[in-house]
């Protein structure tokens, strides 16, 4: 096998965008990188997903892809909000913070993306990277809900950590995102 096939395999990562691959085989010269990744796809090593975007194999991890997509963009609101019983209603749609606004369909998955401003979107308090992609806590993805939806009905936030939630709220720098804050907890908290 290449050496150079055997640098991307023996990365953890399922899916890698091109700037991965580049840094990956310390190829710098696009046409170069462009002609090493054309060859892997026709020899079947790597699998285009997206344009710049490659998985090495059929089997990748999607939160994976959702994350490679865009950049930078980590998995919010919905989705983590129902990961962690803070609402009920399921979602195949997977709901991420981004640079953009967006809705993306790749095979059988869609993923929205709801733009954050960058002061927000580029710090990483609660903010998770595992499973090689960035994920919110519950109390940021609650936080970037009410960022964008003010009045969201939530089905259960006897979870959170509302100490954490007055923390993490001085990253939007909104004096309204306090004010939905202190009312959602004064509503909740007895």
């Amino acid at each position: 096998m290449n050496n150079s096939i055997v640098k991307l395999f023996k990365s953890p990562k399922t899916v890698l965008n091109i700037n991965d691959i580049s840094i990956l085989l310390g190829e710098t010269n696009k046409n170069n990188l462009k002609s090493k990744i054309s060859y892997y796809v026709k020899q079947g090593s790597l699998v285009r997903i997206a344009r710049g975007v490659f998985a090495k194999g059929k089997d990748y991890n999607i939160r994976e892809l959702a994350t490679s997509l865009y950049s930078p963009s980590y998995i919010s609101f919905e989705t983590v909000l129902r990961d962690n019983g803070l609402i009920f209603q399921h979602y195949d749609t997977l709901f991420l913070a981004g640079p953009w606004t967006l809705t993306r369909k790749i095979g059988q998955n869609t993923f929205n993306f709801r733009k954050l401003k960058k002061e927000v979107l580029f710090n990483s308090t609660g903010i998770n990277f595992i499973n090689n992609y960035c994920i919110a806590e519950k109390e940021r993805a609650f936080l970037d809900m009410i960022y964008v939806f003010p009045k969201y009905y939530f089905d259960n936030l006897s979870s959170l950590n509302w100490e954490k939630c007055f923390d993490i709220v001085k990253i939007y720098e909104n004096k309204q995102m306090v004010k939905r804050l202190n009312k959602y907890y004064k509503e909740n908290v007895k």
